[in-house]
């Protein structure tokens, strides 16, 4: 009897460990083809046009204004979300950790976590794109700003959750050795438990980037897209995403080449971000673990 209970566990054992293995292989295997089709179309058309000349000029243009809206609306947006999700996070995990308003706020956290990125883009579109419009007569006043408040509402619930998670990881200990001194909380929560998770922090905006580089959908009804360069934040402003959404739907074998050339740039940006979160997240783990 125990040792047809032992083969049958056996059995069920590597029938599980052979299962977990070709998932991860097929997982792997979609990833490196992606990787390898994205390399294979966008390298050749990573040339230093496609850094000097902007959109305007069709396929023999570049994606210059692209790239430089993409980085101004991403920087707006963390400015807007960054502060707001850390110190979010930061109520949640020290002051209203185990409190009926902490588990509602974390699972509204949750819902926009998870809310498709259309929504909040057309969300934006009503409470800043339209409102705006009206103070132009009539014109619709698509803008970089209004594109990096949509991006903002899609890396909040990343930065809050993160920096929740974070804090909680350190050690009650660190807490007790601290107010055993006479040290307010406040202080106690600034200078020591926020310094002591600042790798998590940092990580969980890193996060938070790494998804907003590649989001169309809300910037389509947001910022809407330019042909021309401009960093002013009222005006029209391209991005990496709704250019390559645009190419991509252009008969023209020249501009899928450049939307290829975006995808990549994108897909390299995602991937270096990644690497250094992990690279953040390892230290983190070894100093609590």
């Amino acid at each position: 009897m125990a040792a047809s209970v032992y083969l049958r566990r056996r059995a069920v054992n590597v029938v599980a460990l052979t299962l977990s293995a070709c998932a991860t292989l097929l997982g792997l295997l979609f990833l490196a083809w992606i990787l390898w089709v994205t390399l294979e179309n966008g390298l050749g058309a990573i040339t230093p046009r496609l850094f000097t000349k902007i959109t305007a000029y069709a396929d023999q243009g570049g994606l210059s204004n692209a790239i430089v809206g993409s980085l101004i609306m991403d920087l707006m947006a963390l400015l807007i979300c960054a502060p707001i999700g850390v110190l979010a996070g930061t109520f949640l995990a020290e002051y209203a950790n185990r409190t009926r308003l902490g588990a509602t706020i974390r699972f509204l956290n949750d819902i926009l976590l998870s809310a498709p990125s259309i929504v909040l883009g057309l969300f934006v579109y009503v409470i800043v794109v339209l409102p705006m419009s009206s103070l132009t007569h009539g014109a619709v006043s698509f803008s970089g700003f209004a594109g990096a408040v949509a991006l903002a509402l899609i890396g909040l619930p990343v930065i809050v959750r993160t920096t929740d998670e974070m804090l909680q990881l350190v050690p009650g200990t660190l807490r007790e050795a601290t107010l055993s001194l006479g040290i307010p909380q406040w202080k106690m929560t600034v200078q020591v438990l926020m310094r002591a998770a600042t790798s998590g922090i940092v990580t969980g905006v890193l996060l938070a980037l790494a998804r907003l580089a590649g989001e169309t959908a809300p910037l389509l009804f947001t910022a809407f897209g330019n042909n021309f360069m401009t960093a002013h934040p009222l005006d029209k402003m391209e991005s990496l995403p709704v250019a390559i959404y645009q190419y991509t739907n252009d008969p023209n074998p020249a501009l899928h080449a450049i939307a290829w050339a975006g995808a990549l740039l994108i897909t390299l940006f995602v991937l270096a971000l990644s690497l250094l979160t992990r690279m953040l997240f390892s230290r983190h783990k070894v100093r609590y673990d």
